[in-house]
């Protein structure tokens, strides 16, 4: 048997983030103004954000340097492992050959680091004191944290009020890390009293955190705001992961015909596949990226590409993505990170080009798919990387059906040791399935009065 996890050295760490931007054969459409409905420039993002952000929020360049300080706190956990999964691949009885790339090892337990490093040093480069975001299972708000901490920053964190509850020892990490933390919807903002005169025991929804959020910051000028995904900046920093995986992938002398990863904005999923995808458009090559959702929030399966609100009260611009509405509130479903009405700019126009693929599964299916890894490859994936183990298992298990041989990449995008009260209801039988219907669907679309693509 072949050694079974393939590494890097320190000097592999990417120097560049890579701006898939440049290669797409149709850009992504510009945000607009809500009141004029006319694309807004980079000026309109100046009182959330950092002026390098938006830069590279509208770069068009191919690469974009990492400066060596981010680079610096990235060698605390990059480069990251893969590994080749031969136990679940036996248990599966497939000739597909399943590799993984491992991001649970960096200190907040998911690929979350990669982006919060590079903003909180941009935030700090300008002279920002705090910065105030969202998070829904807390992946991104203890990531966030932690680099807040490494670079002298306040942090300030809305965390979905379902998740807060749901995972705890999220918001300890986070207060742990020097962050105050928030169970949204609260009654701190207007946005929050709002959704709390309408429903006073709702669960939250990064949509309703990132009204939150963006409202603490735009009355602050010393405050800034930070995404944890959607936006192109922040899925470029993560392309570090995919760049990584193509050198390993190369070092096991393999590559892949599939790569699946979790979807819930899009970070995660656009960190592992976007540097294979420019595989395909500078090279021919034909490799399948994968977004795997959940059945119970599924935009990119069951949503509609037009303009939408990035939040819930409609303070972002008008973002072109596939959505289920900015008011849709997700069932209250245990991959909190998942959660979320739409779906970034360039993920969008990915998949309306035809450029990737979704699949949505749901809760209870994930969660099966989650256990078997645990079992085969004894580490615990967090609910929402089940999603993409899902997908994996439904590939493997085609290959067997038609005897192929395809070599699939999973993104392990994180570890799932503070979410085990998920894993306790799914092996009590206390999960139930929670899949959204087309009724349900159709009456959140109907309310939305904004461009259709």
């Amino acid at each position: 048997m072949e050694n079974k996890k393939i590494l890097l050295s320190e000097k592999e760490i990417p120097t560049h983030w890579y701006n898939i931007v440049a290669n797409m054969p149709n850009k992504p459409l510009p945000p607009l103004n809500p009141a004029t409905k006319e694309p807004i420039g980079p000026e309109a993002l100046a009182p959330l954000f950092p002026m390098a952000l938006i830069m590279q929020e509208v770069s068009q360049d191919k690469w974009v340097e990492i400066p060596e300080e981010v680079r610096d706190v990235y060698k605390h956990w990059r480069p990251t492992p893969m590994y080749r999964a031969y136990a679940l691949e036996k248990a599966l009885d497939t000739p597909a050959k399943i590799y993984y790339k491992y991001e649970g090892v960096s200190p907040s337990g998911s690929h979350k680091p990669n982006t919060a490093v590079a903003q909180a040093y941009y935030n700090r480069e300008e002279g920002v004191k705090r910065i105030v975001t969202e998070t829904g299972a807390g992946q991104w708000g203890s990531a966030l944290s932690f680099a807040c901490e490494k670079f002298g920053l306040e942090c300030e964190v809305f965390m979905v009020k379902i998740s807060y509850h749901q995972k705890p020892y999220r918001k300890v990490m986070m207060n742990t890390w020097g962050a105050k933390v928030h169970a949204s919807p609260t009654d701190l903002t207007e946005a929050g009293r709002k959704i709390l005169a309408e429903d006073p025991d709702s669960p939250g929804s990064l949509g309703i955190a990132i009204s939150e959020a963006v409202e603490v910051a735009a009355q602050d000028e010393g405050t800034k705001y930070a995404l944890g995904s959607v936006l192109n900046h922040v899925l470029m920093h993560q392309t570090v992961i995919g760049q990584e995986a193509i050198l390993q992938m190369e070092k096991a002398g393999d590559m892949p015909d599939i790569v699946v990863a979790p979807f819930g904005g899009g970070s995660n999923f656009a960190g592992i596949s976007f540097p294979f995808l420019r595989l395909n458009f500078e090279e021919g090559k034909n490799i399948r990226c994968i977004a795997s959702e959940p059945a119970s929030c599924p935009k990119l399966t069951r949503g509609q590409f037009r303009y939408d609100f990035g939040d819930t009260v409609g303070m972002t611009p008008l973002l072109p993505m596939y959505t289920l509405g900015h008011n849709f509130v997700p069932a209250p479903i245990h991959a909190g990170g998942l959660r979320y009405h739409g779906a970034g700019a360039i993920v969008s126009q990915l998949l309306n080009d035809e450029l990737i693929e979704a699949r949505a599964h749901n809760q209870l299916e994930c969660f099966e798919a989650g256990l078997l890894f645990a079992r085969t490859e004894g580490i615990i994936p967090a609910p929402e990387t089940t999603h993409a183990i899902a997908t994996a298992v439904s590939e493997a298990k085609r290959c067997k059906e038609e005897g192929k041989s395809e070599t699939i990449l999973i993104h392990l995008c994180g570890h799932g040791y503070l979410d085990l009260a998920a894993y306790d209801d799914y092996l009590s039988g206390k999960l139930v399935e929670h899949e959204i219907t087309q009724e349900e669907i159709h009456e959140s679309l109907s309310k939305l009065d904004t461009p259709l693509i």
